[in-house]
C-alpha cells in the first residue's frame, strides 16, 4: 500500500523560556534562568518545518497549548479571574507556576505513540498521548494533545493518555522507533524503556521515565503484531549521562537503526530481537557509533542521534537532520563526514538552527512527531495543519505580530503576558481550522 511518513512538528508557544524544570535534561538545567526569544524559537521551528516541506515532504503543524494552564491552578485552589488566579499562585508558589507557564508542548516527539495503519490488526492508524507523567510540567499536556490529535487526523483511532501512575510512565514516541521496508508495508516497532516498574526502581541517578509496562499497554491498545513488537532496555549509563530519552542516543528510518553503541542495556539481544522480528519483512541496516568515534558526552551535548532521519524525494539514500550544534563539535562533525563518505544507509548529513529549543534539551527530533499516512488517511486528514506556501507566511506573520521578543522565567507571572498569549492563540484556531472551542479559555 502507498503510504508517505509525515512530520508533524510542535510549534513553539508564546511562553517559551529556560525554566529548567527537566530533571535529566542537562541542556536544561545549564541553561536555567536565561533570557530566551519566544519569537526567535517559533520561527526557527517554522524555518525548520519549511525546509522539509520543500524537500517534498509532508509537513504538518500541532498548535501550542495555553499557558498558563489556569485549570490546572483552580483545581490547587487559586480562584478568582483568571488574572486573580495567577496572581494569587504567584505570590503564593512562583515555581508552580512557571511549571503551569512551561511552552514543552513544542517537543512534539513526546505528543503520543504512533502506529500506523499497517501495523495494526484492525487496518486502522492508532495514537496513544503520552501522560508524561515523570515532570509535574509536562503531565498537564495530555488532554490537550489528544484534542489536536483528534483535529489533526479525524480519521484514526486517538486513545486517551494511561493512567497517570508511575507504573505507566509513558513518554511517546522519544522512546519508539520503526523500521521497515517502505512506510505503506507492515514494519516492525521498538519500543525502549527505562524501567520495569513491577521490579522497583530503575536503578538510575535520574528518572527513567519510559516504563515496560506503559510500553507493553501501548502495543496492546495498537493491535500489534506480538512477532513484529521488540522491546528493549535502555542502558543505565546512558539515562544518567543525560539521555532522558532514547531519542537522544537513537534514531531510525526505513531499514536503518543509527544508535550509539551505549544505547541499549544489552546490545546484543537487542540487535537479535530485531532481526527475528524482521524475518521475511527486510533486512535490518545497523549503524553503529562507536564512544571511540564519538564519546557518549559529545553525542549528547551534540544532540547527533537527536537528529531527524528521513529518506528525501528521489534520494536513494536517508539523509540525517541535525542540528548546527552537531557541526560544531569537531567529534560529531567529523563523524558525519565519515559517515556519508561511505556507502552506508546514510548518504547526507543537512544541518538546522534550533538553538533556542536546543538550550532547553530539545533538538530536531524532539520538535516533530512522525505520522505514517497512507493516500486516504493523508486525504482526510485537516489540510489547515498541513504546511504549504501560504500556512508558513500566516504563522510566521502571526509569530512576529504576538510573540515577546525576550523572555525571562519571571516574566511568567506578568498577567498581560497571559492576555497576549491567550490572544494569540484564539487567533490561531482559525489560522489552523481547529474551532473556537479548542482551548480551555475559549470555553469559559
Amino acid at each position: 500500500m502507498l503510504a508517505r511518513e509525515a512530520n508533524y512538528d510542535g510549534l513553539i508557544g508564546p511562553t517559551h523560556n529556560y525554566g529548567g524544570l527537566s530533571m535529566g535534561n542537562l541542556a536544561s538545567a545549564k541553561n536555567k534562568g536565561l533570557i530566551a526569544s519566544p519569537r526567535a524559537a517559533a520561527l526557527q521551528g517554522l524555518q525548520k518545518m519549511k525546509l522539509m516541506a520543500d524537500a517534498g515532504l509532508v509537513q504538518g503543524v500541532l498548535p501550542p497549548q495555553a499557558r498558563p494552564n489556569i485549570p490546572e491552578l483552580r483545581l490547587m485552589g487559586f480562584s478568582g479571574s483568571d488574572e486573580d488566579v495567577l496572581l494569587g499562585a504567584w505570590r503564593a508558589n512562583p515555581v508552580l507556576v512557571r511549571n503551569m507557564s512551561s511552552a514543552s508542548s513544542m517537543w512534539s516527539a513526546n505528543a503520543a505513540t504512533v502506529s500506523p495503519s499497517a501495523d495494526c490488526a484492525d487496518g486502522r492508524l492508532h495514537l496513544t498521548p503520552a501522560n508524561l507523567s515523570t515532570m509535574l510540567h509536562r503531565s498537564i499536556e495530555h488532554a490537550q494533545t489528544g484534542r489536536a490529535l483528534r483535529a489533526a487526523f479525524p480519521m484514526a483511532i486517538v486513545h486517551d493518555a494511561l493512567p497517570m501512575q508511575s507504573t505507566y510512565s509513558d513518554e511517546g514516541a522519544a522512546n519508539h522507533v520503526r523500521l521497515c521496508a517502505e512506510h505503506g508495508d507492515a514494519g516492525i516497532e521498538l519500543f525502549v524503556y527505562g524501567r520495569d516498574a513491577l521490579l522497583g526502581g530503575g536503578g538510575t541517578e535520574f528518572p527513567a521515565r519510559q516504563t515496560l509496562q506503559a510500553s507493553h499497554i501501548i502495543a496492546t491498545r495498537h493491535l500489534l503484531s506480538g512477532t513484529r513488537t521488540v522491546f528493549a532496555k535502555q542502558a543505565r549509563r546512558v539515562i544518567d549521562a543525560g539521555a532522558f530519552h532514547n531519542d537522544v542516543v537513537c534514531v531510525g528510518a526505513k531499514q536503518c537503526l543509527f544508535y550509539h553503541e551505549d544505547a541499549f542495556e544489552d546490545s546484543a539481544g537487542t540487535l537479535a530481537a530485531i532481526r527475528k522480528a524482521a524475518e521475511g519483512l527486510f533486512e535490518p541496516q545497523f549503524v553503529a557509533v562507536s564512544g571511540e568515534d564519538v564519546p557518549l558526552e559529545d553525542a549528547i551535548s551534540a544532540y547527533l542521534f537527536n537528529s531527524m532521519l528521513v529518506q528525501l524525494p528521489g534520494e536513494e539514500r536517508l539523509t540525517l537532520i541535525a542540528p548546527t550544534e552537531t557541526e560544531d563539535n569537531p567529534r560529531t562533525k567529523a563523524y558525519c563526514d565519515t559517515l556519508v563518505a561511505g556507502n552506508g544507509p546514510i548518504g547526507a548529513v543537512k544541518y538546522v538552527d534550533v538553538r533556542q529549543s536546543m538550550r532547553n534539551g530539545g533538538g530536531p527530533a524532539c520538535l516533530r512527531l512522525r505520522v505514517v499516512l497512507t493516500e486516504a488517511e493523508l486525504a482526510a486528514a485537516n489540510p489547515k495543519m498541513i504546511l504549504d506556501e501560504a500556512l508558513y507566511a500566516q504563522l510566521s506573520d502571526w509569530v512576529t505580530k504576538h510573540y515577546r521578543e525576550d523572555m525571562a522565567p519571571n516574566d511568567l507571572g506578568d498577567p498581560d503576558l497571559m492576555r497576549e498569549s491567550f490572544t494569540a492563540l484564539d487567533e490561531l484556531t482559525g489560522i489552523m481550522g481547529l474551532g473556537g472551542d479548542f482551548y480551555p479559555f475559549q470555553r469559559v
